[in-house]
C-alpha cells in the first residue's frame, strides 16, 4: 500500500514520475495552480502591506478534495510543483490548503525528468523556499495593481475591454516606437561597383573599395562615373594578399529566449508552440521499451550552466562519435550575459546526449522531433571545439583604386559538423559554404571580365519578429524566461499589434492606447524602470530585498499617477473605418475591425447583424485551375496566409505557396515563391523550371 502522496502540476509530468517511484507512492496532478486573486476585483488590501486575497480556482474542487482525500490515507505529502518560482508558489498554496507545517520538508525539485534525477530529489526533500514565494508574489501583485488600476481608466476613456500591463505595455512600445523609425527614415543613396575578374581558369569577384589610399563610399552616380572612367584601360594588379586561420566557437546551450528565437528562426515556430512543445518533451514520452523518459531540462530558464555529469557524458560521446581533435582542450564553461539571469537551473541541454533524435524519431510527433533534435544538436555543438577556417583577403589596385576580394574555407569543421545557429537578417544560416578565390600572389595580373555598378539605398530597420521582439526584451532585463510568450499571445489578443509576413505592427488601437501611457504613465513604459522592477523581484527571491517594501516603493509613484490621470485623461472616441463593401444581410456598410490576425471586415449593424467577412488581397493571378477566378490572400483558422481562387467554393483551389504574377517560360503553368537555405527563388508547380526571384535580384 502506498505510505506517499506526491503531487505535480500535469497529468503527463505525473505519469512519468509515477513509473520512477514504484508502489509505494501516489502520483497526482493539481492541474497547474490552486488558488489565485480573484478575477472580480482587485484582491489586494494595499493599506493592509499589500496582503492578497487569494480564493480557490472556480473548477478546482473536485481535485482539491481529490488530494485532500489522498493526503490522509498517507504518511508523508511531497509536493513536486517545477522548479521555478510559480512551481514554488504552487507547492506553497498546496501546503497551505492541505494543513502541511512550515517546517515540513515537503519540497521536492528536479531539473530533469528521469529515473536518476527524480530518485535522487527524494533523497533530499527541503522545505518551501519562502524567499521565491515572495517573489513570485510580488510578481503577481505589481502585475495585478497596474493590470487593475490603469485597466479601468481606459475602459472609461478608449474603450471597454482594454488592459496594461508592466510588461505587455513595455512590448507594444517597443513595436510602436520601431514603427515611428520606419515611418521617419529617409533613404540614403549609396552605389556599389563590383568587378568581375578571373585569374586563370577561375572566376571571382572584388568590391570597390578605396580611391587615392582612402576608403570611400560611393553616394551617387557622379562619384560612380568618376570610378568607371578610371578603370576604362586599367589592370588590376594583385597588390596584397593576407592569409590567416580564424576561429569560429560555437553559441552556448539554449536558454528560454534562445531557444525561443531559434525555433522562430529554423522550424518557424510561435513562442507559444515552442514552449508548449518544450513542456512535452521535458514532462516526458513513451519511448517504447525504455519506457516514459524526460527528453530535455527544465525550459523555462535563463542560465547557460551545464552540470559537470551532463559535460562528462557530452565529451564522451564526441569524442568516440567524432574523434579526440573535436573535443576542445578545456571544457566549455559559458558565462552570462545578462547580469540578472538567476543561476538556479541548468541550460536547456538534453537529458541525456545518448538518445540520438533520429534513433527516438518513430515515438516522437513531427514538432516533438524537430524541437528535440535543435535542442540536442545546439547541445553537443555547444560543447565541441571551435571551427578553423582559412581566410584570404587580396587587394588589386587598377588605377587609383583598390578593389578587394575576400574568401574563406572551412580547414576544420569542429562544431559546424553538427549545428550552426541561424540568422535574424536571412532566410538561412550562415553555414559552411566555402567561398574560394583562385591562387593568387602579388604582382600577379588578372583578367577583367566586366564591371558592374549598382545603386542601391538604405534600409530603415525591421520590424521587429517574434524571434527579434523576445531577444530585445531579454537584453533590455525585461520579464523572464517564463513571461517572453504569454506576452506576445496577450498582446496580440488585446488588438494592440497585428503580424503582418510574421512581423509586428502597431494598430491605431495599440497606437492610441501607448500614446495615453506615455503621457500619464511614463514609469509603465520606461524600459530602465521596469529592468529596476524585474530586478527587485530577483533580489526578493535571492533573500536580499523586503517584498513589501519593493511593492511600497512602485506604489507611491504610481497612485499619484492615477490620480492625475483619473481627472486629466480625456475621453478618446474610436470611429470605425467605414469601408466602400455593403454588407449582404442587411444593406449596411461594413466597417474595418481589429482582429487578432489583423483587419477584417464586420457590419455595422452589430449587435443586430454579426456579419464578417476577410479583406481580401488580390495577388493579380489567374487560377491555373479554372481559369475564371483571381487568386486572392486567404487566412486558416490558425492566422496562417495561404492563397485560394475567389470562386471558392465552384473553384477548390488552394496553395500555401505565393503565386507570381507571370507564367513558367518554360511550359505556362503556374509560378509560386518557395524559401530554402539560399533565400528565395520562384519554382513552377507543373515543370522543373527554377530561378531566382527577381525582387531578390532588384536588391542586389
Amino acid at each position: 500500500m502506498a505510505d506517499s502522496l506526491v503531487i505535480v502540476e500535469s497529468p503527463a509530468k505525473a505519469k512519468t514520475i509515477s513509473k520512477y517511484l514504484g508502489s509505494k507512492y501516489i502520483v497526482k496532478a493539481s492541474m497547474g495552480h490552486i488558488r489565485d486573486l480573484p478575477k472580480s476585483q482587485i484582491g489586494v488590501e494595499v493599506q493592509k502591506n499589500f496582503e492578497p486575497k487569494y480564493i480557490t480556482i472556480r473548477g478546482k474542487g473536485s481535485v482539491l478534495k481529490e488530494l485532500k482525500d489522498a493526503s490522509k490515507r498517507v504518511k508523508k505529502v511531497y509536493l513536486a510543483a517545477d522548479p521555478d518560482r510559480e512551481g514554488e508558489a504552487i507547492a506553497w498554496h498546496l501546503a497551505h490548503y492541505l494543513e502541511l507545517s512550515d517546517q515540513e520538508a515537503c519540497r521536492v525539485v528536479f531539473n530533469e525528468i528521469t529515473k536518476q534525477a527524480v530518485k535522487d530529489a527524494f533523497k533530499t526533500p527541503r522545505k518551501i523556499n519562502q524567499d521565491l514565494v515572495n517573489a513570485q508574489q510580488a510578481r503577481r501583485i505589481l502585475d495585478r495593481l497596474v493590470g487593475y488600476k490603469i485597466s479601468p481608466l481606459l475602459w472609461k476613456k478608449v474603450k471597454k475591454g482594454l488592459s496594461a500591463g508592466r510588461v505587455q505595455s513595455v512590448a507594444v512600445k517597443l513595436i510602436y516606437d520601431r514603427e515611428n523609425e520606419i515611418k521617419a527614415f529617409v533613404p540614403e543613396e549609396y552605389w556599389t561597383i563590383t568587378a568581375k575578374l578571373s585569374s586563370g581558369k577561375a572566376d571571382f569577384d572584388a568590391k570597390f573599395y578605396s580611391v587615392d589610399g582612402e576608403k570611400k563610399e560611393l553616394k551617387n552616380e557622379a562619384e560612380v562615373n568618376a570610378v568607371l572612367a578610371s578603370l576604362q584601360k586599367a589592370e588590376f594588379i594583385v597588390s596584397e594578399v593576407k592569409e590567416k586561420e580564424r576561429l569560429r566557437n560555437p553559441s552556448p546551450p539554449f536558454i528560454t529566449s534562445s531557444l525561443q528565437q531559434e525555433a522562430a528562426r529554423k522550424l518557424n515556430f510561435r513562442a507559444a508552440k515552442t514552449m508548449s512543445v518544450a513542456q512535452q518533451l521535458y514532462e516526458g514520452i513513451d519511448l517504447g521499451s525504455e519506457g516514459t523518459v524526460g527528453l530535455i531540462t527544465y525550459m523555462r530558464t535563463d542560465s547557460t550552466r551545464i552540470s559537470p555529469v551532463a559535460q562528462e557524458e557530452a565529451k564522451d560521446y564526441i569524442v568516440q562519435k567524432f574523434g579526440e581533435s573535436f573535443y576542445p582542450e578545456t571544457p566549455r564553461v559559458y558565462t552570462k550575459k545578462n547580469t540578472n539571469a538567476q543561476d538556479a537551473h541548468e541550460a536547456i541541454r538534453p537529458s541525456s546526449v545518448l538518445r540520438e533524435p533520429d534513433q527516438i524519431k518513430q515515438h516522437l510527433s513531427r514538432d516533438q522531433y524537430r524541437l528535440y533534435k535543435l535542442v540536442w544538436e545546439r547541445f553537443v555543438a555547444s560543447q565541441m571545439a571551435s571551427a578553423v577556417l582559412d581566410t584570404m583577403t587580396v587587394d588589386l589596385t587598377a588605377a587609383n583604386t583598390i578593389f578587394r576580394a575576400v574568401g574563406s574555407k572551412v580547414k576544420f569543421h569542429g562544431f559546424m559538423k553538427v549545428y550552426v545557429e541561424g540568422n535574424d537578417d536571412a532566410a538561412v544560416d550562415t553555414g559552411d559554404d566555402d567561398k574560394l578565390l583562385p591562387p593568387l600572389k602579388e604582382g600577379d595580373k588578372v583578367k577583367k571580365q566586366q564591371i558592374d555598378p549598382k545603386q542601391h539605398f538604405t534600409q530603415p530597420p525591421p520590424r521587429f519578429t517574434e524571434a527579434r521582439l523576445v531577444k530585445a526584451l531579454e537584453e533590455m532585463g525585461i520579464g523572464r524566461p517564463s513571461t517572453y510568450a504569454p506576452t506576445l499571445e496577450t498582446i496580440q489578443k488585446r488588438g494592440y499589434v497585428a503580424i503582418e509576413e510574421k512581423k509586428f505592427v502597431p494598430t491605431e488601437l495599440g497606437e492610441l492606447v501607448i500614446q495615453q501611457m506615455i503621457e500619464f504613465f511614463p514609469e509603465i513604459l520606461d524600459v530602465d524602470f521596469t529592468a529596476h522592477m524585474e530586478e527587485g523581484l530577483d533580489h526578493i527571491e535571492e533573500g536580499k530585498e523586503d517584498w513589501v517594501r519593493v511593492l511600497s516603493e512602485f506604489y507611491e509613484s504610481f497612485e499619484k499617477r492615477l490620480e492625475v490621470a483619473e481627472e486629466e485623461m480625456e475621453k478618446v472616441e474610436i470611429q470605425d473605418e467605414v469601408s466602400d463593401e455593403i454588407c449582404e444581410k442587411c444593406g449596411r456598410h461594413f466597417v474595418y475591425k481589429m482582429g487578432r490576425f489583423g483587419k477584417f471586415l464586420a457590419c455595422s449593424g452589430f449587435p443586430d447583424c454579426r456579419n464578417t467577412k476577410p479583406i481580401v488581397k488580390d495577388t493579380g493571378v489567374t487560377c491555373p485551375n479554372c481559369h475564371e477566378g483571381k487568386i486572392i490572400e486567404r487566412r486558416s483558422k490558425k492566422g496562417r496566409i495561404f492563397y485560394g481562387c475567389d470562386r471558392y467554393p465552384e473553384c477548390d483551389f488552394v496553395s500555401w505557396d505565393k503565386p507570381v504574377g507571370y507564367p513558367c517560360p518554360k511550359c505556362g503553368a503556374m509560378l509560386v515563391e518557395k524559401r530554402n537555405k539560399s533565400g528565395t527563388f520562384v519554382q513552377c508547380v507543373s515543370c522543373d523550371f527554377r530561378e531566382e526571384a527577381k525582387e531578390e535580384q532588384d536588391q542586389d
